[in-house]
C-alpha cells in the first residue's frame, strides 16, 4: 500500500501523486531494503537547503502543511502546555517579592501611626475631678440652647508647678491661677469661632467650690482668677456659666511648656513692636521692628504687662488676642494641617501640657475638633474682650459693662452672630444705642434692632500683629 507517513499525528495523509503502478526511487546511497516512506521523510527534511523538491518528495505545500502547527518531523508539538515559556517561572517570582515587600511596607506604615497615635493620645491628661463636681451641680447649670454650637473653655494656668514652669516665679504650694481665661464659641455651621476673652481682675460672684483639701470654699465676690485657685477648672467654668448662662460643654488647661513648644512647632510667630522691649518679670528682651518669636520669646511677649503698651492688663488681653489670631494664620497658611509630617509635632506640643474633660481626652477627639475649624476662614476668627470699665470700688480691677455684656452673652448663648468693630466706632454705636433703647430688651423680637448683628471692639485672626 502506497502511503505517505504524516508529520503529525492526527493529520490525514496526503493522497500520493504518483501513478499507483509507478514504484518509488531510492535515493542514492540508500539502503535498498529501506522502506520507501522513510525515504521520503529523509528527502523532505534534506530539500530544504535547495529551495526545490524532485519528483520523489513531498511538495513545499505539504510540507508547510505538515508543519504549520510548529511540528518537527518527530511529531513535537511546541504549543504542549507541558512545555511553558522560560520567563513565566521569573515573572511569578518577582510579583511574589513585589507582593511580599508592599505587604511590609504598608504594616511597617501601620505600625508607625499606631506608635503616633498611641503616643498623643498618651500625652494628653484627663480631669475626671472636674468632671465628678460638675456632675453634682447639674441641676444648677445652665440649659444649652443650640444644640450643635459648641462652647469650650480654654484656660491659660500660671501654675509653676511641673518641668520648664519653675523659672517663672515662685511655687506656693502648688497654687495656681488662671493666668488667661477665653472662652470660644465655635458656630453650629463650624462658619465663624470667637472667642472672648475674660479679664483675670474681672470682678464676678464665685459660688461655693470644692478645694484641693476636700473641703468646700464660700459663696464670694472676688476677682475672677481666684476661682481657678480655689477649685480648680470646675470652680471656673461654674463662675462663667453664672456670669455669662452659657453652657460649658467642654474645657481645656493649658501650661506655659505647652504654649511654648506649640510656637515652636510652627517655626515662630512674626511681631513687630515700635519700641524695644526688656522686661525681667516677663525674662524678655527683645529689639525694636519687625522679628519672629520663639517659643520662650512669645511666652514672655504674651505675658509681659509693665513694659509693653500703657502697662494695664486690658492691653495685654488685646496683645494675647493680637498674637493667638497671628499663630491661627500661620498654622491655616503654611498647610499644617493638612501635612501630616507638619502637623504631628504641633499635635505633640499641644497634648504634652493639655489637661481635658473626658469628652476631649481622645486625640480623635481633637482632631474632630480641629477639622470643624480647618475651613474657617481667618476673618471669621474673632477675638474680643467681654465689655468692661474699671471697678466702682476700686480702678484696680473691672466690672461687666451693661447691657452690652449682657447682649453679647444672649449672642453666643443662642448662636447668633457677632462682629468686631475699631474701639471708637463701636463706643459711638453704644451711646446711640444706649440713647435710643431705653425701654427696650435686646432681645424683644419688636425691637428695631433686634435683626442687627451687634459690634464689639476686637480684632480677627486675619490681621497681623505687624498690619
Amino acid at each position: 500500500m502506497d502511503f505517505a507517513v504524516t508529520d503529525s499525528a492526527g493529520t490525514p495523509p496526503e493522497p500520493d501523486p504518483r501513478a499507483d503502478d509507478e514504484p518509488p526511487t531510492a535515493s542514492p546511497g540508500s539502503d535498498g531494503d529501506a522502506h520507501p516512506n522513510e525515504n521520503a521523510d529523509e528527502n523532505a527534511n534534506n530539500s530544504g537547503g535547495d529551495g526545490g523538491a524532485g519528483p520523489d518528495e513531498p511538495s513545499p505545500e505539504a510540507a508547510d502543511a505538515s508543519g504549520a502547527d510548529g511540528g518537527s518531523a518527530k511529531g513535537e508539538a511546541p504549543g504542549n502546555p507541558d512545555d511553558p515559556d522560560p520567563a513565566t517561572p521569573r515573572k511569578r517570582h518577582w510579583l511574589r517579592w513585589t507582593a511580599l515587600g508592599t505587604s511590609v511596607v504598608v504594616l511597617a506604615a501601620a505600625g508607625v501611626g499606631w506608635w503616633f497615635y498611641q503616643k498623643l493620645d498618651g500625652n494628653i491628661t484627663t480631669d475626671t475631678t472636674a468632671a465628678a463636681e460638675l456632675r453634682t451641680y447639674e441641676k444648677e447649670r445652665p440649659r444649652p440652647i443650640a444644640v450643635d454650637a459648641k462652647n469650650i473653655l480654654l484656660i491659660g494656668s500660671d501654675t509653676r508647678a511641673g518641668a520648664g514652669n519653675g523659672k517663672y516665679g515662685r511655687d506656693d504650694g502648688g497654687s495656681q491661677r488662671s493666668d488667661t481665661t477665653i472662652l470660644l464659641h465655635l458656630a453650629a455651621d463650624r462658619q465663624s469661632a470667637t472667642a472672648v476673652s475674660i479679664p483675670r481682675d474681672l470682678m464676678v460672684e464665685i459660688p461655693r467650690c470644692l478645694t484641693s483639701d476636700g473641703r468646700r470654699s464660700k459663696e464670694q465676690s472676688a476677682q475672677f482668677n481666684w476661682a481657678f485657685q480655689f477649685g480648680g477648672t470646675a470652680c471656673s467654668i461654674r463662675t462663667v456659666e453664672k456670669l455669662t448662662g452659657i453652657r460649658i460643654d467642654h474645657y481645656m488647661v493649658i501650661d506655659f511648656s505647652g504654649f511654648k513648644d506649640m510656637v515652636d512647632a510652627v517655626d515662630g510667630v512674626d511681631v513687630c513692636l515700635k519700641q524695644p522691649v526688656d522686661d525681667v518679670d516677663a525674662h524678655l528682651k527683645l529689639p525694636a521692628g519687625k522679628q519672629t518669636l520663639s517659643g520662650e520669646e512669645a511666652l514672655g511677649f504674651v505675658r509681659a504687662r509693665k513694659t509693653i503698651g500703657d502697662g494695664s492688663d486690658t492691653e495685654r488681653m488685646e496683645r494675647q488676642q493680637q498674637f493667638l489670631g497671628s499663630l491661627v494664620r500661620k498654622v491655616q497658611s503654611n498647610g499644617v494641617l493638612l501635612n501630616p509630617a507638619r502637623l504631628y509635632p504641633v499635635l505633640d506640643a499641644a497634648t504634652k501640657s493639655l489637661t481635658t474633660d473626658p469628652g476631649l481626652n481622645t486625640l480623635k477627639d481633637l482632631y474632630d475638633l480641629a477639622r470643624g475649624l480647618r475651613n474657617v476662614p481667618t476673618e471669621k476668627v474673632q477675638f474680643m474682650t467681654v465689655p468692661r470699665q474699671p471697678y466702682v470700688n476700686d480702678p484696680n480691677r473691672d466690672e461687666l459693662v451693661q447691657p452690652d455684656a449682657g447682649r453679647l452673652f444672649s449672642q453666643l448663648r443662642k448662636d447668633e452672630p457677632v462682629s468686631i468693630a475699631p474701639a471708637g466706632e463701636k463706643e459711638s454705636t453704644q451711646r446711640d444705642e444706649g440713647s435710643s433703647k431705653t425701654d427696650e430688651k435686646p432681645d424683644d423680637p419688636g425691637s428695631p434692632n433686634a435683626t442687627a448683628t451687634p459690634s464689639f471692639p476686637g480684632t480677627n485672626a486675619a490681621a497681623g500683629l505687624c498690619e
